[in-house]
């Protein structure tokens, strides 16, 4: 019998993926000055263990005033690039899964506090707050402090922050990079027109607006090894009248095929606060959909995927080539092993975790690569 769609290999550029099952990147908000802590040990090594594809380490920012946070990763110097080679050293030792990482710039939706803390704004003047950046001097909610519009050496800077994370991303032998254009991000706002007012080459036009984010691909794809791949996550809808929608997304998609890129992530909204997203099991599967009929690089579906049978439905039908799972991982730690001993197939498992494997599935677990 052959193996559940949910568990065939995949190859993403030239990385061969053991199933269709990625775990997607989840801010922890628990870095100092940008580096990485112990925390970020134990909550990669255990996702490492899960028996899912691919690990995507969560939005590491490159530069300061890039993060979401005060308590955010990031990849702008030496001390950073250190702390997370500190943690990779200790999980590669333990498990032979691959690691991804998304590289962000959170641009008009930075300097806030961390979600337990209300995530609110932090002023410019206040501890821990900074002057954002954006292509547009409009906030992102009202009574905000509005971001600065990028000039044209501000523009240069950011791409090249890009493009040196990525190169450190590359001396850490990270196995592939994420490009972050989605979530209300740097990024989408150039992307979208509700955020991006600009009236120079940057903005206007959908060419305009797609021009420095693909700028930002060209420049890491430039920086990163030819030999691994790099990728894009994209908002396939504002979920706002007159916003960024899924035909920009599939026209953004097909320039970035162009260019080289290896797969595309599509998620959905985070650029405007009235956003009306229809919430519901595979609710973004439909814009991933759209997006796979368009192009033929591999295309990744999230979003409120949490049932074995729906996510190999996914992939069965060839609605998307991979399904990303956060929450539901979070939740689940073992949702790969439960998956595929519900699909009836085998997944990496740690020698050290052989002897768990229940009776009823006696070919559960595959320890080859150990």
């Amino acid at each position: 019998m052959p193996a559940p769609a949910l568990f065939q290999p995949l190859d993403v550029g030239r990385l061969r993926l053991t199933n269709r099952i990625i775990i997607a990147p989840m801010c922890q908000y628990s870095a100092v000055d940008g580096c990485m802590t112990d925390w970020h040990l134990i909550h990669l090594g255990g996702l490492a263990q899960s028996g899912a594809a691919l690990l995507t380490i969560e939005a590491t920012a490159v530069l300061p005033e890039g993060r979401i946070s005060p308590a955010d990763v990031g990849l702008w110097d030496d001390a950073t690039e250190a702390a997370i080679a500190k943690t990779l050293e200790s999980v590669r030792r333990w498990s032979p899964m691959p690691i991804a990482i998304q590289l962000a710039h959170a641009g008009r939706k930075a300097s806030t506090a961390v979600p337990w803390q209300g995530g609110a704004q932090i002023a410019p003047d206040a501890a821990d707050g900074w002057q954002t950046v954006a292509p547009s001097p409009l906030p992102f909610a009202e009574g905000e402090n509005p971001p600065t519009a990028l000039d044209a050496d501000g523009l240069v800077r950011v791409r090249d922050a890009f493009a040196g994370a990525a190169a450190r991303a590359g001396r850490l032998g990270i196995d592939a990079v994420q490009i972050h254009a989605a979530h209300g991000y740097l990024l989408h706002q150039f992307l979208s027109p509700l955020s991006n007012r600009r009236e120079d080459g940057y903005g206007g036009s959908l060419e305009n607006r797609m021009r420095f984010p693909l700028e930002v691909y060209d420049a890491v794809r430039a920086a990163f090894p030819a030999d691994r791949p790099v990728t894009v996550r994209v908002s396939g809808s504002d979920w706002v009248e007159s916003g960024w929608d899924v035909e920009q997304t599939i026209a953004f998609a097909k320039a970035l095929e162009a260019r080289g890129c290896d797969a595309i992530h599509v998620s959905s909204g985070g650029l405007d606060p009235g956003q009306a997203i229809p919430i519901g099991p595979s609710y973004q599967v439909p814009l991933a959909r759209a997006v796979k009929q368009a192009i033929g690089m591999p295309v990744v579906a999230v979003g409120l995927i949490t049932d074995f049978e729906q996510a190999e439905a996914i992939v069965g039908t060839g609605d998307a080539d991979m399904i990303a799972l956060a929450r539901t991982i979070l939740y689940d730690p073992r949702w790969p092993w439960h998956a595929a001993a519900h699909l009836g197939a085998s997944v990496h498992a740690a020698n050290q975790y052989l002897r768990s494997q229940p009776r009823r599935f006696p070919k559960l677990f595959d320890a080859s690569g150990d």
